[in-house]
């Protein structure tokens, strides 16, 4: 891996190639993807493996700590955009008129929501207000605010338990 990361050697990445696609491949099609798919993936993995191999760290993870954690990730990135509604799978037109009770529901539950909101601690609401009305990862949030990443997840999910709690 460092001769790879360090001169870019393609005798050294074929050996990485030959020892991890396989294996990237058997993880993939464990976790639930289709052979096909798994393929396609650990390619991808692998090209990814070829670009990024300078920011590889041995005193941080192993080299195969290093590949299936980048492995996972893109499995995840490919299972987020697979839920993602086709432009052909949404509506077009006009949407129907939602039912007058349908919309004071709609409007109370708001209600309840904001409510439930306000109640929260300005520690918790003004990161719940980033993570979801702004649409940051929590990540950015981090970076942002300067709190630790940890930090800023219990937050949220306090959070967010709160909320779940008021709203039953």
């Amino acid at each position: 891996m460092l001769a790879v990361a360090r001169d870019a050697d393609q005798q050294a990445f074929a050996s990485l190639f030959a020892r991890f696609a396989p294996r990237v491949k058997a993880f993939l099609i464990k976790s639930g993807a289709t052979p096909s798919l798994a393929e396609d993936c650990a390619q991808d993995v692998m090209a990814t493996v070829w670009r990024k191999a300078g920011q590889f760290d041995p005193t941080r993870a192993s080299v195969a700590t290093w590949i299936f954690t980048i492995a996972r990730n893109r499995r995840i990135d490919i299972l987020r955009r697979d839920r993602r509604p086709e432009p052909q799978d949404l509506p077009w037109g006009p949407e129907p008129e939602p039912d007058q009770l349908d919309a004071m529901v709609l409007q109370q539950d708001t209600e309840r929501l904001s409510a439930a909101l306000a109640a929260l601690p300005d520690n918790q609401r003004a990161l719940i207000e980033r993570a979801y009305f702004g649409d940051l990862s929590h990540g950015e949030i981090a970076r942002l605010t300067g709190l630790p990443l940890g930090t800023i997840k219990s937050r949220i999910r306090l959070a967010l338990e709160k909320l779940r709690q008021t709203m039953t």
